[in-house]
């Protein structure tokens, strides 16, 4: 047994060992934010890229308990996502609505629905053409956070606005 111990231990030596760098030139790694022979498309810099505006402008937001109402913050997103959307006119989105894991399937994707529908809504209201906007529910199928808590079931009421170039019918 006491070998054991001691293979295990130089096991674990030679494990940690071999994960530093010991000295190798790093020279040749890759930014992954660099831009791509000149271009900026895609990189936080660049404002009409997707990039920028789920990083920057958020394509999220949240929910209360059982309501599909807009808090004062979504509506400030909402508004920005439409800003943003007036300014690019090749982009389309569909908008997600989800729930938390509390009740029906069926209950939560109508819930999602009227989420989604509240979210194009209100940006329709902002400028943004209807046909530009689509809607999509997904109730509890698909959530951020599994886990029976109040923090986990706060990310799961949203609303995400995913952008397209190519929306077609």
């Amino acid at each position: 047994m006491n070998n054991f111990i001691k293979a295990s231990a130089a096991l674990a030596l030679m494990t940690i060992t071999a994960c530093t760098n010991n000295g190798i030139d790093d020279s040749n790694s890759v930014d992954l934010n660099a831009p791509i022979n000149g271009s900026t498309s895609g990189l936080l810099s660049d404002q009409a890229s997707p990039a920028y505006f789920q990083q920057s402008i958020g394509d999220r937001v949240l929910f209360l308990v059982d309501q599909a109402s807009l808090t004062d913050e979504a509506r400030s997103i909402l508004a920005a996502q439409a800003g943003w959307l007036a300014s690019n006119p090749a982009y389309s989105a569909v908008i997600e609505g989800h729930a938390d894991e509390q009740g029906t399937r069926e209950y939560n994707l109508a819930l999602g629905a009227r989420r989604a529908n509240a979210a194009r809504e209100y940006m329709i209201s902002q400028g943004v053409a209807g046909d530009r906007l689509k809607v999509v529910s997904y109730g509890k199928e698909r959530p951020l956070e599994i886990c029976s808590e109040e923090n986990c079931y706060a990310k799961n009421r949203r609303a995400v606005t995913v952008l397209s170039s190519d929306l077609t019918g």
